[in-house]
């Protein structure tokens, strides 16, 4: 629809072409979530229908040459996302929950693996390396969607407990399994297979571990001695050294962020640094998110004559859709009673693991090109319209799991008596409103989310630094 607009200003490699599609692309991303913000849609569904409707096949808004130009954006979006996961890997939290957690999450975590591999590699027939990746993203689940039910529910109780700390611990499990499938899928890809081609990836991800660790700890020596305008600064250049690093040695540098973050939070016991970046990377993320909708290949999802080892596209995500729904459940039915859970636990924790969206796009397209050609695209595609399909029931059956757990409604409670032990007196009960509300928040961190508050903290910090120095400055005059 652009290509003679791009042509005229030097064609769709050239630099003015490159930075009217990332604003594009960051324009339809925001306005996709004015819309989906109505349905109560998380953002991340946003992002991936913005990038399909100005990708080629609606709008055809962004040239393709510039969106394969853009790879490393998912490099750096996914160690974002890694560094991240790393601050809920706390070891004092693990110690207090206890090993149940551990047991529950590997439960739900790796049968969604097993039954989406028996799927496709025993029942479906399709290669090994194309099973064991599309296994290993079966594991992952989107918290953003389940977390939002949550605060609408004001759900609490021992059901949201064993949720949070599940959801918390099951990208990690993720990023695990996805780091030993991908050892195991460029092993079979070769011509000859042999013990070293498994190895040799296994170590480079231990190198990236080990040098995670290292930069974890020098990370936090160095946020000791810098000043607060220069800790973003310091972080960024690590997450995109050890991007560097991954690209180099041919590996993903997910599980090198990862230790850097799960190092930095354990020895520092700050994560304001977390929630700084989580205030600066809506933008690389959106980038991500709605270039992913752009190399969308909806021609492959509803083509028929699209297929693997004779097996239609379509087919193959209808059942990965259901199996991993299916493993997802049992996973944790099971988990929750061997580490003999409540019932009410048990029984529907599953349905509250349901979302897929976040660390599995990420991981699907590092998968997309290690596999490459059409079996790269078919992954991807499987994995994008799975997870706008589960991010769009996510909020429902998270919501179900908590009525049915009994999980929501103390909130109301305390409304319904605080009016009633004062109904007779409207003054005092106004007082007992306005009481409640300030047990709760505070007038200066009022609207205002953690991260928003971390970056404004810092903020803060670095004014009053330079009035110090101006005033330093002044008085030496």
């Amino acid at each position: 629809m652009l290509n003679d607009f791009y042509s005229e200003i030097g064609g769709s490699n050239s630099v003015p072409a490159i930075i009217i599609s990332v604003a594009i692309i960051l324009i339809a991303g925001f306005g996709m979530t004015r819309i989906t913000k109505l349905l109560r849609l998380p953002s991340v569904t946003a992002y991936i229908l913005a990038g399909v409707v100005i990708g080629p096949y609606c709008f055809n808004l962004i040239p393709k040459e510039i969106a394969a130009g853009m790879d490393f954006i998912s490099d750096i979006a996914l160690a974002f996302i890694a560094f991240g996961v790393g601050e809920f890997f706390r070891f004092s939290v693990l110690k207090r929950n206890g090993a149940k957690v551990v047991v529950i999450t590997l439960f739900e975590a790796l049968a969604a693996s097993v039954f989406v591999f028996v799927l496709t590699y025993f029942i479906l027939g399709l290669g090994l390396a194309f099973s064991v990746i599309l296994a290993a993203l079966a594991s992952a689940t989107a918290p953003a969607s389940t977390m939002m039910t949550i605060r609408q529910t004001k759900a609490k109780g021992d059901f949201v407990d064993t949720l949070l700390s599940v959801v918390a611990l099951d990208d990690v499990v993720s990023l695990l399994a996805f780091s030993v499938a991908v050892s195991v899928a460029m092993a079979t890809l070769g011509s000859s297979f042999s013990v070293g081609d498994v190895l040799v990836p296994i170590g480079k991800n231990i190198i990236m571990v080990a040098i995670g660790v290292g930069i974890g700890f020098l990370l936090n020596f160095l946020m000791a001695k810098r000043s607060t305008d220069n800790r973003l600064i310091v972080a960024l250049a690590f997450l995109f050294l050890l991007c560097g690093i991954g690209a180099a040695i041919d590996v993903s540098p997910l599980l090198g962020c990862m230790a850097m973050g799960t190092i930095y939070i354990n020895v520092s016991k700050d994560d304001r640094l977390f929630k700084q970046l989580n205030y600066f990377n809506p933008p690389v993320l959106l980038l991500f998110f709605v270039l992913s909708g752009v190399k969308f290949r909806l021609d492959v999802l509803v083509d028929t004559d699209s297929a693997i080892n004779g097996v239609p596209i379509l087919v193959i995500g209808i059942l990965y859709f259901v199996v991993r729904i299916a493993g997802k459940y049992i996973g944790a039915f099971g988990g929750c009673a061997v580490t003999g859970k409540p019932h009410r636990v048990r029984n529907f924790l599953g349905f509250a693991l349901i979302p897929q969206a976040g660390v599995a796009i990420g991981l699907a397209a590092l998968g997309a090109r290690l596999l490459g050609g059409e079996t790269g695209a078919v992954l991807q595609t499987i994995i994008l319209s799975s997870s706008i399909l589960y991010e769009l029931i996510g909020p429902a059956s998270a919501k179900f799991a908590l009525y049915m757990s009994k999980s929501y409604g103390s909130d109301e409670k305390t409304d319904t008596v605080i009016e009633k032990q004062d109904k007779t007196d409207d003054l005092e009960m106004l007082k007992a409103r306005l009481s409640a509300i300030e047990k709760e928040i505070s007038d200066k961190e009022y609207a205002r989310s953690e991260e928003e508050s971390a970056f404004m903290s810092a903020i803060d910090e670095q004014d009053s630094d330079n009035e110090y120095i101006k005033r330093k400055f002044i008085n030496r005059r």
